[in-house]
């Protein structure tokens, strides 16, 4: 965040646009700030939203994506950076995708994170491909939308799975 304009860091922190894309704190961490968001995006699907019904949770799951690219619009202005570190509304969003219709128990939540952040950081196609060619919010919110429904694909089929792979 160094490399931002003078007085940047200030505006965004004094912004509601500003907070909800740095994820309401997480991304102003100095070390590793897609983690922490993507950890902090945990936090509200333990307490509330694992227990909405499929149709509420992909609203919810649309809102978030809309107001994250217009949020994310912001702050890439302000920034004059194309994605920057510190959105990590686009970590949420692709938490809360991975995450849903799991059971709330510790081994599905911990393994949802994990496949995440490898599909976010990793980056196979088509996460890749969204990198590189989608552009703004917009792109900035697909790629770890996509990496979310990776995540919840391999979680979704291991827990479909998981009582024929139970030791009897």
């Amino acid at each position: 965040m160094s490399l931002l304009p003078a007085g940047t860091r200030r505006r965004l922190m004094r912004d509601p646009r500003g907070w909800l894309a740095a994820g309401f704190g997480a991304g102003f961490s100095p070390r590793m700030p897609g983690t922490m968001g993507s950890l902090a995006a945990i936090l509200p699907w333990w307490g509330w939203l694992h227990a909405l019904p499929p149709a509420d949770y992909a609203g919810f799951l649309l809102l978030a994506f809309v107001v994250g690219v217009l949020s994310a619009n912001w702050v890439i202005r302000q920034c004059r950076v194309e994605d920057p570190s510190l959105v990590v509304w686009d970590e949420y969003l692709g938490m809360w995708v991975a995450l849903w219709m799991l059971p709330r128990e510790w081994p599905w939540v911990l393994l949802a994170f994990v496949l995440f952040r490898l599909f976010d950081i990793w980056k196979p196609w088509p996460v890749r491909w969204a990198d590189r060619r989608l552009k703004g919010g917009f792109g900035t919110m697909v790629d770890d939308l996509l990496a979310g429904l990776m995540a919840l694909a391999v979680v979704q089929g291991l827990l479909a799975a998981w009582p024929l792979l139970a030791v009897r």
